[in-house]
């Protein structure tokens, strides 16, 4: 099975809507296993095949999309998500309840993408990449996208960024799904 998304995987809007709550359940349990929750602030939501297939038919849909050249771009749009063979990508959301204390956290913790890391069963810690365009001079988006290229599934994510610094432990089960990707 190709790990990135297919153009025969998206079917047209009102084709997906017929099947929408069923394809809507199981990706959301899909999605369950693959949200790791760090502190307060920090939610990481790994992506795979399904995940962002699911993406792009809900874009499709809420959009109306249906000319060829559209489809094809968001496509190519969620498989940078993913990354190459080896690569597990995840979207990082810093989650910030009150409004006034947003714009200056996101400004305070400008740098936080270069300090989060998946380690490994070796001990070992392996850097988020993320895509600069995402990181103002001033200030980080509230939305991340970053992959991580591993030679094993993760054991942990964390972050050594000073006022965040933390790491969690992965399941099992979310150990064996990030692996699964990894092999996709």
């Amino acid at each position: 099975m190709n790990r990135l998304i297919q153009r025969s995987d998206v079917v047209d809007y009102q084709t997906y809507e017929d099947g929408r709550t069923d394809v809507r359940a199981r990706i959301l349990e899909i999605k369950r296993v693959r949200r790791i929750h760090l502190g307060e602030n920090l939610t990481f939501l790994f992506e795979n095949r399904e995940t962002l297939t699911y993406q792009v038919q809900e874009i499709m849909r809420a959009e109306r999309i249906a000319r060829e050249s559209a489809i094809v771009e968001e496509i190519e749009t969620y498989n940078r998500m993913l990354g190459e063979t080896g690569e597990l990508g995840c979207a990082l959301l810093i989650e910030i309840p009150d409004e006034a204390d947003r714009k200056p956290l996101l400004q305070q913790w400008l740098g936080l993408q270069e300090r989060i890391y998946v380690r490994l069963a070796d001990g070992s810690r392996v850097y988020a990449s993320f895509d600069p365009m995402q990181v103002g001079t001033d200030r980080l988006s509230a939305v991340q996208y970053l992959r991580f290229a591993c030679s094993s599934a993760p054991v942990a994510i964390g972050t050594d960024f000073p006022s965040l610094d933390g790491e969690v432990e992965l399941t099992d089960e979310q150990q064996q799904a990030l692996a699964a990707d990894l092999q996709a």
